[in-house]
């Protein structure tokens, strides 16, 4: 994975899909900056938070990722890995459904993911310092250029979606006592069945990642 960090950029997701787009790809890339001004959220919405922060996509081809990943669920894999990693430095970080990052309550950040042909572009926002009242803040202090490194070795290791999924059915609990946005509706977690592929079932709809 070739790492490119930038002092300062609107959007590390728009950044990459353009510099693709002029240079095509060569190989698997990821744009890293600690301050966006235009930042992508979910639904549209933006996630530029504050600098000093942790921003960054990347880009890799679907033949990277495990044989048994359900495309629609690629959100969740990827945000799971980086989950684990924090994890494994000490956070109590866990993952919502399908790919919001929280500590206890608080929303910390979230990931988008694009698929472009044999392409698939993965942003990630991660809030390592305070931004206000409503959302949290990450509880661990981390060296970013070590957890990209770990992130993307665990990445290519191309661990099974089997067994991602068998560890985020549990964490899924969690995820039960809030409400997520379906066609532009809150609706409740709370009676939602997770299925093997990643999507949950809702008010007798299949639904999978929004993002």
């Amino acid at each position: 994975m070739k790492i490119i960090r930038l002092e300062q950029v609107n959007s590390t997701h728009t950044y990459l899909k353009e510099y693709i787009l002029k240079n095509g790809f060569e190989e698997s890339l990821c744009i890293f900056t600690d301050y966006q001004t235009n930042g992508l959220g979910s639904r549209g919405n933006s996630w530029s938070g504050k600098k000093g922060n942790l921003f960054f996509s990347f880009v890799i081809k679907k033949e990277f990722l495990p044989s048994d990943l359900p495309l629609q669920s690629v959100s969740i894999y990827v945000s799971f890995i980086l989950k684990k990693i924090l994890k494994d430095l000490g956070s109590k970080i866990w993952l919502k459904w399908p790919n919001d990052f929280y500590i206890d309550n608080k929303k910390i950040g979230g990931t988008i993911t694009t698929v472009s042909k044999d392409l698939i572009y993965c942003g990630i926002g991660l809030n390592l310092l305070a931004v206000d009242e409503a959302f949290g803040k990450l509880d661990i202090k981390i060296d970013v250029n070590n957890v990209l490194e770990s992130y993307f070795k665990l990445l290519g290791e191309k661990i099974l979606w089997k067994q991602i999924f068998s560890d985020f059915r549990i964490e899924f609990q969690h995820s039960k006592k809030f409400q997520t946005t379906i066609d532009d509706q809150k609706v409740s977690l709370e009676n939602a069945i997770l299925n093997e592929d990643g999507s949950i079932q809702v008010n007798n709809k299949k639904v999978f990642s929004l993002r």
